[in-house]
């Protein structure tokens, strides 16, 4: 593995391209600079023989990484020693620019087989947009390259995190859940002006909406899951649902066998906090065999119903009993509309804590409990 020489960058054993440079490894592939121009001073020339790669092709994209592939004329292709790719957020494309050209930007390859895996989860973050464009080079006995000119740039999007990165949350999660406490019901808190809506406009039922950004950035179900979002956690001394909400004055309770019970299936949809000691789980509940459910069992971590960390239905003595976990706060999704007639809705006398809210919530990138180590 090796940079290109920059002739003035380079020159001392303790430059911070060195630095990062000799911090950095990913396969046959590491970091360097790229202006977009060529730079007169790199040691980098060019050399119009060398082949301009085109037909750009981007494949296996997952949440991490991705493989490129791409044409070349014959013609001097047998000179070419290493790819240079140029990678950028699609959304940062001047976030460089105050930095000196020659801090490492670009990613270097030795010139293997096509198509080539990009991969390493400090440079790329899931479901973010990138740019990508590629020039052929050719390194010379001083070790300076020669090089052909830009490609086209190319557009592609990183994926949503895969079931084992989920897995990995999951996990992660069930560390710190603590021990059960009982429930009976699942509530969700929204002002007065909404339940009126409710009622006035899709005939007395909740209806589904899509999840917001809140949580993980590579999570799947956020902005395409559609659901109802409910609360379950209990006061520890009471085992009721707290009187304060950030959502508003208003609650609409139902008993909890309504929701979950042997006919729903649960799944794991995400961990995160917001840069405070307390974490949140989302978990999905769907009706078995609806839209929601199919959704979920293509993308999601399934849980058992009887036995998991965050959230149990079991049968005792005939009648169904409940837990939930105490050390974190669930929001639950529920993937089918609710009839208001199947609970009650009351005003609640605690206050509105909208320090609480969890809407568009970013999660906190460098938490150790609830980060796994792809990109963010």
């Amino acid at each position: 593995m090796e940079a290109p020489r920059l002739a003035h960058t380079m020159s001392s054993p303790t430059s911070p391209c060195e630095e990062v440079i000799k911090n950095l490894s990913l396969e046959a592939i590491q970091l360097c600079d790229r202006d977009g121009n060529k730079s007169q001073d790199s040691g980098i020339a060019e050399m119009e023989e060398l082949p301009v790669p085109h037909n750009i092709k981007i494949s296996n994209i997952t949440c991490d990484s991705f493989k490129i592939s791409w044409e070349m004329d014959s013609k001097s292709k047998d000179r070419i020693t290493h790819y240079f790719i140029d990678l950028n957020k699609k959304e940062n494309k001047n976030s460089n620019k105050f930095k000196h050209k020659d801090v490492p930007t670009k990613l270097v390859a030795k010139a293997v087989p096509l198509p080539m895996t990009v991969r390493g989860h400090w440079f790329l973050s899931p479901r973010t947009e990138y740019t990508v464009a590629v020039q052929t080079a050719s390194k010379q006995v001083d070790g300076d390259y020669v090089v052909s000119e830009w490609s086209e740039i190319i557009e592609f999007c990183t994926a949503d995190y895969s079931k084992v990165h989920l897995t990995q949350l999951l996990e992660k999660a069930e560390v710190i859940a603590g021990r059960m406490l009982k429930l009976s019901v699942f509530y969700r808190n929204q002002h007065k002006e909404y339940f009126d809506y409710i009622r006035e406009h899709h005939g007395n039922a909740l209806q589904p909406s899509v999840k917001d950004n809140s949580g993980s950035h590579g999570s799947p179900i956020s902005g395409k899951l559609e659901g109802i979002f409910f609360s379950c956690n209990t006061e520890f001394n009471t085992g009721k649902p707290p009187q304060d909400s950030p959502y508003g004055r208003y609650r609409f309770e139902i008993a909890a066998e309504k929701l979950f019970n042997p006919n729903t299936n649960l799944y794991f949809g995400d961990f995160y906090c917001m840069y405070t000691a307390y974490h949140y789980v989302i978990l999905v509940i769907a009706p078995v065999g609806s839209p929601g459910d199919e959704f979920c069992k293509q993308r999601l971590p399934q849980l058992n119903i009887k036995d998991n960390k965050f959230l149990t239905c079991d049968e005792e003595d005939g009648v169904m009993v409940y837990h939930h976990a105490q050390d974190v706060i669930l929001e639950v999704i529920y993937t089918d509309p609710v009839d208001l007639s199947l609970g009650t809705v009351a005003e609640i006398t605690g206050h509105q804590l909208m320090s609480l809210s969890t809407a568009n919530a970013k999660k906190d990138p460098s938490c150790k409990t609830c980060n796994i180590s792809v990109g963010r």
